[in-house]
């Protein structure tokens, strides 16, 4: 192979990776609309949690007998730190997943994407925190005008935006503690799941034999099982991109699901009062500040 063509194959792959990447944060973007359509269909945020931890062990069950995946399986069985540390993950996956279906089902659509809005940066703020990283002027302004976002924002609500700082509270530290966890993605998910699967099927149950269960029912049956392969295709395909694309894309199209978000939230005509809007400007900002220095790295430009 030449180098000419070695570098269009790459450049092909790079391609392929962005579209992946980009279609995974779109699909992210409007989950939403499941969980709403499944509201709709009659069911409750916990129902729809439960099954959606149900189905999604079952999702990656599959895709791990199908990638022959069960040799790494049987490998983290045998570290019990890894183990600890995936049952710690699953917490805050949990919550992280409750508090967006709640959110959602409540009609709060656009906190939650404030809280996605807010988790890069608030990883920045966790990279300095705890692992003493330089964030450097440009990251500085970046978290001041989230924090500017969330003060203004808790002027036009009365409150902390509580929905939106645990959403990204919880996702950040599900992010640290993955970041430290020796295991693949699709494994890693097999056994998050499997920690809540037991519960979250026995709530499901619970609620079928006291009559108040909704996946008997053809249609929100249909929707509450979606809800499993839509938690893991996404992250099997975003798991394969993002060893292939550029530090920079992901920087900007992480952000397409939030943004998707916030419309879903405007066109089903959740308030959005003029401070609430200062607010969100505020974090638009700093979000721009953030892309554009991760843009920035990755080609090593240098600013004056």
């Amino acid at each position: 192979m030449t180098s000419a063509s070695a570098t269009a194959d790459a450049a092909a792959e790079e391609k392929k990776a962005v579209l992946a990447g980009i279609g995974c944060y779109a699909f992210w973007g409007f989950l939403p609309l499941l969980f709403k359509a499944s509201a709709w269909a009659g069911a409750g945020a916990w129902e729809i949690v439960a099954w959606r931890t149900v189905w999604a062990f079952a999702a990656a069950a599959v895709v791990v007998a199908m990638g022959r995946g069960w040799g790494r399986v049987a490998e983290v069985l045998r570290t019990p730190g890894r183990l600890a540390l995936l049952a710690c993950a699953a917490v805050l996956i949990v919550c992280n997943w409750s508090l967006f279906v709640w959110a959602v089902d409540a009609g709060h659509t656009l906190d939650a994407s404030l809280g996605y809005y807010l988790n890069p940066l608030m990883s920045v703020a966790a990279g300095m925190l705890l692992f003493r990283e330089r964030i450097g002027t440009a990251g500085w302004i970046a978290i001041a005008l989230a924090a500017a976002g969330v003060a203004v924002q808790t002027l036009a609500h009365g409150s902390l935006p509580l929905a939106a700082l645990g959403m990204a509270t919880t996702f950040c530290l599900y992010g640290i503690l993955k970041k430290h966890i020796a295991v693949d993605a699709v494994t890693g998910l097999f056994f998050e799941c499997a920690v809540l699967a037991g519960p979250a099927l026995a709530y499901g149950l619970w609620l079928q034999s006291s009559g108040h269960g909704h996946m008997g029912h053809p249609l929100s049956g249909s929707l509450l099982a979606l809800a499993g392969p839509a938690t893991v295709a996404p992250l099997i395909t975003f798991a394969w991109a993002a060893r292939r694309m550029p530090l920079s894309s992901l920087g900007f199209i992480q952000f397409i699901a939030p943004t998707t978000q916030f419309v879903i939230g405007v066109a089903f005509g959740e308030p959005l009062p003029p401070l609430s809007l200062v607010a969100f400007a505020f974090i638009w900002s700093g979000v721009a500040v953030y892309a554009f220095t991760a843009w920035r790295k990755t080609r090593g430009i240098k600013l004056a």
